[in-house]
């Protein structure tokens, strides 16, 4: 009956049955399923039916924060059953730009300081990183900054800031400035759909700049890798794991009007996360101050 829980818990948080669907990759007569046969298995309906709609009933209101006790209970098995501040499991999820850099660093102190405990990284945008966490299924998160309030029961760590810069083919012209080959060119966007997409996209509206979108797509790597192919320039963050940049790009700086992404740790309070989730959040700290001199010296 897990599997029937995490599902009515995702009904509960977003309202409807498809919503909740296409957030955990079923369909909405799957979603209507699991939950028929969670009704049965307990006795007594959850939901208060009327034509196509559903809405959660007092017994389903009861129901919710048990449901997602037994969830929080059940992603707990897999710990093992010792000190859990030197040993279990921490799952954690990163963006992919981190992981070979901060994270990998971090991870480094973390095994050398507390080697029982077991790691298991989830890749993933900022985004989904934010609902897993949520959903209970990963600890901890290496995400973007959400450009929106965070919940008040998750905690933010910043730890870098990354400068966005424009990224152009190294045959242009170094005559032309940034804003004219941002409106020239044809432009490669980082997707919308994620926290450095909205950021480009915001610097884009308060500048007044004009773009002729050419590719949308959600890799750093790969804007970069486009742009070295001649085929447009880029706004992207300056991210340690990319650099050097290939020999078919160049970097042109934004001078007084460069924004930053910040990355960070977003986990649960401190009463609601395992203790090793702490220690961690050290190690990322340390990781951090151990390159600063680094980053002033790239900056």
């Amino acid at each position: 009956m897990i599997n029937e829980l995490k599902t009515f818990i995702a009904v509960c948080k977003l309202g409807t049955f498809a919503a909740a669907g296409d957030r955990i990759g079923l369909t909405q007569s799957a979603v209507s399923s699991q939950m028929k046969r969670l009704e049965e298995a307990l006795g007594f309906e959850l939901f208060d039916r009327t034509g196509r709609s559903a809405t959660l009933n007092v017994a389903g209101q009861t129901t919710l924060p048990r449901a997602e006790e037994i969830c929080a209970l059940f992603a707990k098995l897999g710990e093992l059953p010792h000190d859990d501040a030197t040993r279990g499991l921490l799952r954690i999820g990163s963006i992919a730009s981190a992981q070979p850099t901060l994270l990998a660093r971090a991870l480094e102190q973390l095994r050398k300081s507390f080697p029982l405990v077991r790691v298991h990284v989830s890749p993933g945008v900022s985004m989904r990183l934010m609902d897993d966490l949520d959903a209970g299924k990963i600890d901890a998160a290496v995400i973007i900054r959400p450009p929106f309030g965070m919940p008040p029961d998750l905690t933010w760590q910043a730890l870098v800031q990354e400068p966005f810069v424009l990224v152009v083919p190294k045959a242009l012209p170094a005559t032309k400035n940034w804003r004219a080959l941002i409106q020239e060119q044809p432009f490669l966007r980082y997707d919308r759909a994620s926290f450095g997409g909205r950021m480009v996209e915001a610097f884009l509206r308060r500048e007044g700049l004009s773009v002729n979108d050419a590719i949308e797509i959600d890799e750093i790597p790969g804007l970069i890798h486009l742009a070295s192919r001649g085929l447009g320039v880029a706004l992207v963050p300056l991210v340690e794991a990319h650099l050097p940049m290939p020999a078919g790009v160049r970097i042109v700086p934004l001078g007084e009007f460069t924004f930053h992404r910040e990355i960070g740790l977003l986990h649960r309070k401190p009463r609601a996360s395992p203790p090793v989730v702490a220690h961690f959040a050290q190690c990322l700290r340390d990781a951090v101050d151990a390159t600063a001199p680094t980053r002033r010296r790239s900056a």
